[in-house]
């Protein structure tokens, strides 16, 4: 799967193995197109990760005031199965919207943190210090933050400049994606997307 998703030109192997961003979202990137042709050139990766993780699978932009949600490919499980596509999710509870603030395409929200939950962060101070262990790792996690029983995973999603223009989460039930399951989650993206901690260093 791979191998194809690099003959379409959506990733790209360097002279280490590492995958990287290809030319089609470098091109996506610098035309100015909407949000649409993202999620369709993008869709063979969402599919891809989705069969191999057997879990639900995102495509999310950064809105105005919520993280934007533009395309969907749910798991093989009933359980945890929901359409996130529109539904207004806040950047500080998601792990889509911890990649966007943590890599700079948006701000971390003025005033009240909202509590989505029992662990929901909402002091500035705990947030910034996660958003840096983000910046770090090369992705962000929630574990029952934006709702409980909710565990998702994101890596961003750079264009051929290093910049972020979209992240990609895959999500279920934290009694599914707990210990050395988010781990392997983790290098399936890597492998499917690029290697987000080398970009995020530059």
């Amino acid at each position: 799967m791979l191998s194809a998703l690099e003959r379409q030109g959506l990733i790209q192997r360097d002279r280490d193995g590492a995958f990287h961003p290809g030319p089609v979202i470098t091109r996506y990137a610098r035309s100015g197109q909407g949000e649409s042709a993202l999620a369709t050139e993008l869709r063979p990766i969402l599919q891809h990760l989705a069969l191999e993780s057997g879990e639900t699978v995102n495509l999310a932009i950064a809105g105005a005031q919520y993280v934007d949600l533009i395309d969907q490919i749910d798991g093989r499980y009933l359980l945890g199965a929901r359409n996130w596509v529109g539904t207004p999710v806040p950047y500080h509870a998601s792990a889509l919207g911890k990649i966007f603030m943590a890599f700079g395409v948006t701000e971390i929200p003025v005033g009240r943190l909202e509590k989505r939950t029992p662990l929901t962060i909402t002091s500035h101070e705990s947030l910034s210090a996660e958003l840096a262990q983000v910046r770090t790792r090369g992705f962000a996690t929630i574990v029952d933050e934006l709702e409980e029983g909710l565990t998702a995973i994101a890596l961003p999603l750079f264009d051929g400049a290093h910049r972020v223009i979209a992240a990609i989460s895959v999500s279920g039930p934290t009694s599914r994606l707990s210990g050395g399951t988010v781990n392997e989650i983790v290098e399936m993206m890597i492998k499917a997307i690029g290697q987000p901690g080398e970009a995020g260093a530059a």
